[in-house]
Protein backbone atom coordinates (compact mmCIF):
# COMPACT_ATOMS: atom_id res chain seq x y z
CA UNK A 1 0.00 0.00 0.00
CA UNK A 2 2.77 2.19 -0.58
CA UNK A 3 1.21 5.95 -1.11
CA UNK A 4 -1.85 4.92 -0.16
CA UNK A 5 -3.79 7.61 1.89
CA UNK A 6 -6.01 5.52 3.99
CA UNK A 7 -4.42 4.29 7.47
CA UNK A 8 -3.38 0.68 7.57
CA UNK A 9 -4.92 -0.88 10.57
CA UNK A 10 -3.96 -4.28 12.55
CA UNK A 11 -6.33 -6.09 14.62
CA UNK A 12 -3.75 -7.54 17.26
CA UNK A 13 -0.64 -6.42 18.82
CA UNK A 14 1.54 -9.34 17.43
CA UNK A 15 0.55 -8.05 13.90
CA UNK A 16 1.42 -4.63 14.68
CA UNK A 17 4.55 -5.83 16.10
CA UNK A 18 5.72 -8.35 13.35
CA UNK A 19 4.58 -5.04 10.46
CA UNK A 20 7.41 -2.84 12.11
CA UNK A 21 9.98 -5.46 11.75
CA UNK A 22 9.54 -5.84 7.90
CA UNK A 23 11.00 -4.18 4.79
CA UNK A 24 10.25 -0.79 4.74
CA UNK A 25 9.37 2.60 6.32
CA UNK A 26 6.43 2.62 8.52
CA UNK A 27 5.31 5.26 10.98
CA UNK A 28 2.71 4.00 13.87
CA UNK A 29 0.02 6.59 14.58
CA UNK A 30 -1.33 5.91 17.78
CA UNK A 31 -4.47 7.63 18.86
CA UNK A 32 -7.71 6.48 20.63
CA UNK A 33 -11.29 7.11 19.73
CA UNK A 34 -11.74 9.22 23.37
CA UNK A 35 -8.95 11.40 22.53
CA UNK A 36 -9.68 15.14 21.25
CA UNK A 37 -6.51 15.92 20.22
CA UNK A 38 -6.60 12.80 18.33
CA UNK A 39 -9.24 13.90 16.29
CA UNK A 40 -7.76 17.16 15.83
CA UNK A 41 -4.80 15.78 13.83
CA UNK A 42 -6.92 12.76 12.06
CA UNK A 43 -8.62 14.86 9.36
CA UNK A 44 -4.71 16.25 7.80
CA UNK A 45 -3.70 12.39 7.97
CA UNK A 46 -4.64 11.27 4.38
CA UNK A 47 -2.54 15.09 3.39
CA UNK A 48 0.26 13.76 5.56
CA UNK A 49 0.83 10.42 4.16
CA UNK A 50 0.26 11.84 0.53
CA UNK A 51 3.27 14.29 0.87
CA UNK A 52 5.05 11.33 2.49
CA UNK A 53 4.48 8.07 0.02
CA UNK A 54 7.87 6.35 1.08
CA UNK A 55 6.21 5.72 4.30
CA UNK A 56 3.09 3.19 5.17
CA UNK A 57 1.47 4.58 7.85
CA UNK A 58 -0.54 2.82 10.37
CA UNK A 59 -3.14 3.09 12.77
CA UNK A 60 -2.96 1.85 16.36
CA UNK A 61 -5.36 2.23 18.66
CA UNK A 62 -3.84 2.81 22.25
CA UNK A 63 -6.39 1.35 24.13
CA UNK A 64 -7.56 -2.23 21.86
CA UNK A 65 -3.81 -2.44 21.49
CA UNK A 66 -2.53 -1.29 24.73
CA UNK A 67 0.67 -4.56 24.42
CA UNK A 68 2.28 -2.13 22.05
CA UNK A 69 2.05 0.82 23.38
CA UNK A 70 3.47 -0.44 26.54
CA UNK A 71 6.04 -2.43 24.81
CA UNK A 72 7.06 0.85 22.59
CA UNK A 73 6.83 3.21 25.76
CA UNK A 74 3.64 5.14 24.43
CA UNK A 75 2.42 7.07 27.43
CA UNK A 76 0.46 10.23 25.63
CA UNK A 77 -1.12 10.66 22.64
CA UNK A 78 -1.18 11.47 19.61
CA UNK A 79 2.06 10.43 18.77
CA UNK A 80 3.84 9.05 16.36
CA UNK A 81 7.06 6.77 15.96
CA UNK A 82 9.09 5.77 13.02
CA UNK A 83 10.67 2.57 11.13
CA UNK A 84 12.78 2.00 8.48
CA UNK A 85 13.90 -1.98 7.80
CA UNK A 86 12.92 -2.74 11.54
CA UNK A 87 14.68 0.01 13.36
CA UNK A 88 13.39 2.34 15.22
CA UNK A 89 14.68 5.80 13.68
CA UNK A 90 12.67 8.38 15.26
CA UNK A 91 9.59 9.12 17.65
CA UNK A 92 6.99 11.93 18.32
CA UNK A 93 5.96 10.83 21.28
CA UNK A 94 4.03 12.86 24.05
CA UNK A 95 0.51 13.72 25.36
CA UNK A 96 0.37 17.25 23.20
CA UNK A 97 -2.18 17.96 20.63
CA UNK A 98 -0.37 18.00 17.35
CA UNK A 99 -0.52 20.26 14.36
CA UNK A 100 0.03 19.38 11.16
CA UNK A 101 3.33 21.51 10.20
CA UNK A 102 4.33 19.84 13.78
CA UNK A 103 3.92 16.13 12.06
CA UNK A 104 5.47 17.26 8.74
CA UNK A 105 8.46 18.49 10.73
CA UNK A 106 9.01 15.37 12.74
CA UNK A 107 8.67 13.56 8.78
CA UNK A 108 11.01 15.89 7.48
CA UNK A 109 13.64 15.44 10.39
CA UNK A 110 13.65 11.52 9.58
CA UNK A 111 15.14 12.42 6.24
CA UNK A 112 17.45 14.80 7.31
Amino acid sequence: MKGSVVLKQFKSDAEIMAETKTPGKKVLFFSAGWCSDCAFIKPAMPDIEAEYPDYEFIAVDRDENIEVAQDMAVFGIPSFIAFDNGKEIGRFVNKDRKTKQQVESFMNGLNA
